[in-house]
């Protein structure tokens, strides 16, 4: 049988079309499959990240159980901000009814402030209106308080090789701050006129910390039509201004995401993101706070 050129190329479309669609399906199915039953937090959370990136609605049911029910409060939050993503005027009313639930009783109940945070403002995008959130976190980031705790976070390093070093290395630095905001209010991670000299911070009553971090592995394996993205994270505690080191910690994760280059480096990024949450969050701060009588989060 002889197909003309033009029959060829919209057959040729249509086949494409088709596989993309089922690559993308597999690609919802196992991040569902790791939210549900990965025993990482690390794997749980990437999964959640991406599942809101992904924008598949068979996700809203999963993600609205895992808020519930995760042990990690930063898959809890995750799961949160992918609803306010996922559910729109669209959504089956049944459905839209079970996340609002859901997300009013995080709001209201969770053991997690940032994750309440999270669930108020994923209900204010879904129905337009605001719900007030009760918090024990009165604290802030202003620096220069009598008392307290002052962290100093380095510029970051990689020893990756990546194309996107500088920017990973900036992702870092602004997601290790953004962590310490949600977990740790109460210390400090600016200070009016720059960082402080150890003569301020005696004056002051505060102890002063420095936090910084490399990216000593990101790999990509791709197989088919997806990419799994491998990155591994060191972090070192030390005193400040000193710098008188005394805690080094390690972590990593994979990632899924399509095999495009600029899909494969969105996943980097996830990656890099959630080692240093998982960091900041379960290490470097229970380390701080053993090591200092101020108050901590």
């Amino acid at each position: 049988m002889h197909v003309k050129p033009a029959r060829l190329i919209s057959i040729v479309m249509v086949a494409v079309a088709l596989f993309a669609r089922a690559a993308h399906a597999g690609q919802v199915e196992t991040l569902i499959d790791q939210l549900n039953n990965d025993g990482t937090d690390k794997v749980r959370l990437a999964a959640a990240v991406n599942l809101a990136k992904l924008g598949d609605a068979k996700a809203i049911l999963p993600l609205a159980k895992a808020l519930l029910n995760d042990s990690d409060k930063n898959v809890r939050g995750a799961c949160a901000v992918a609803l306010g993503v996922l559910v729109t005027s669209s959504t089956k009313s049944s459905i839209k009814g079970l996340v609002v639930n859901n997300l009013k009783s995080a709001a209201e109940n969770d053991a997690s402030d940032f994750v309440k945070q999270q669930a108020a403002k994923a209900l204010a995008s879904i129905t337009g209106q605001a719900t007030a959130v009760t918090n024990g976190n009165n604290g802030g980031n202003n620096g220069g308080g009598s008392g307290g705790i002052y962290v100093n976070i380095g510029p970051m390093s990689s020893k990756a090789s990546s194309a996107n070093d500088a920017k990973l290395r900036a992702l870092m630095v602004k997601v290790a701050g953004q962590t310490l905001g949600k977990v740790a209010g109460r210390m400090q991670t600016s200070w009016p006129g720059g960082p402080p000299s150890k003569t301020v911070l005696a004056q002051k009553s505060v102890s002063g910390f420095y936090v910084d971090g490399t990216l000593n592995v990101l790999t990509s394996k791709v197989s088919g039509g997806s990419a799994t993205v491998t990155c591994k994270v060191s972090m070192l505690l030390a005193d400040f201004p000193d710098k008188n080191m005394f805690g080094f910690l390690n972590g990593g994760a994979s990632v899924q995401g399509a095999s495009s280059e600029r899909d494969q480096a969105m996943a980097g990024e996830d990656c890099v993101s959630a080692v240093i949450e998982d960091l900041i969050a379960k290490k470097i701060v229970p380390t701080i706070c053993s090591k200092t009588s101020a108050s901590c989060p």
